[in-house]
């Protein structure tokens, strides 16, 4: 199915019991929780329940195990991001924006239209978009987009085979240590688990982090990932004693904080951007450099 006004349709994939229906695999699926009997099925009246092949399925069918079904959820009523997303470059292949805080890459859970992919594709008016890698929903800074579905991969791969040198810049607490500092240790991160853990094990997450500028309001480090675990630089800072400005998880949970953005606060980021992007364009070979305008202050 195609995205409807910018979002995509959402997959559902069957988890079916002994004699389980179609339908009763969705009205049991808490993605759907919202959804009522009386809607589910006059989506599915209107063939807007479809199957991987896109044909409308009919919900008192016997459901497969792992089988995929797509349709379109009503949207959730969301608290608006109230910053703009810049765009930084534009061509035939790709488009990178400067993304606020707050403002999450692409749609999860109840954050679907206040989200970078979709607020793109509305301002573009094509539904190709599509995100080459992610930030996390309170890091702002430079994120690339492809505009075409052929050179998607590429771009991706570049992320996925680790091709892109990233620079990150935080506002923290002065150190009490000079020079670059090489955190190598393991983190996981766990399902239903907000914050991601150091564990025993081989190194998995590397990251230099360096003190650049010194003031009375904070000091501002340079973080450069050589891996990109999950609240990598994040969970570093805080193990360094230097924990980032505006950050609720670490290094203990402020829910308090981290509530703030759902009741229309913005006024705490975590105090991180995603600085600079650079790489050899996997299209035309030609050196790109991209630089977030925002600041860690």
């Amino acid at each position: 199915m195609p995205p409807r006004d910018g979002v995509d349709a959402t997959r559902v994939v069957l988890r079916s019991g002994p004699e389980s229906t179609i339908g009763d695999c969705l009205r049991t699926t808490p993605s759907l929780a919202d959804m009522s009997d009386e809607a589910l099925q006059a989506r599915a009246d209107r063939g807007e329940v479809v199957d991987a092949e896109g044909m409308p399925v009919d919900l008192s069918a016997p459901a497969t195990m792992n089988s995929s079904v797509y349709l379109y959820r009503d949207l959730p009523d969301e608290v608006p991001i109230p910053f703009d997303l810049p765009i930084l470059h534009r061509d035939d292949d790709i488009v990178v924006v400067d993304k606020p805080h707050f403002l999450a890459t692409m749609p999860r859970g109840r954050h679907v239209t206040q989200t970078a992919l979709v607020r793109l594709r509305r301002e573009l008016g094509t539904d190709l978009v599509a995100p080459a890698h992610r930030l996390d929903r309170l890091t702002a800074g430079v994120l690339l987009f492809t505009l075409r579905p052929e050179v998607r991969a590429a771009y991706q791969d570049l992320f996925a085979t680790r091709r892109v040198d990233k620079e990150y810049r935080a506002l923290a607490s002065p150190a009490d240590w000079s020079g670059t500092q090489t955190v190598r240790d393991r983190i996981e991160k766990t399902a239903g688990d907000l914050r991601a853990r150091v564990v025993d094990g081989p190194v998995n997450a590397i990251s230099d982090i360096t003190e650049v500028e010194r003031s009375v309001h904070g000091s501002v480090y340079r973080l450069v990932p050589h891996t990109g675990r999950t609240h990598q630089l994040r969970l570093h800072m805080a193990s360094l004693g230097v924990p980032i400005v505006g950050d609720p998880l670490y290094p203990e949970v402020d829910a308090d904080l981290a509530a703030r953005p759902d009741h229309g606060d913005f006024s705490q980021p975590l105090r991180l951007v995603a600085y600079s992007l650079a790489f050899t364009d996997p299209i035309s070979g030609e050196h790109r450099r991209f630089t977030s305008r925002r600041s860690v202050r």
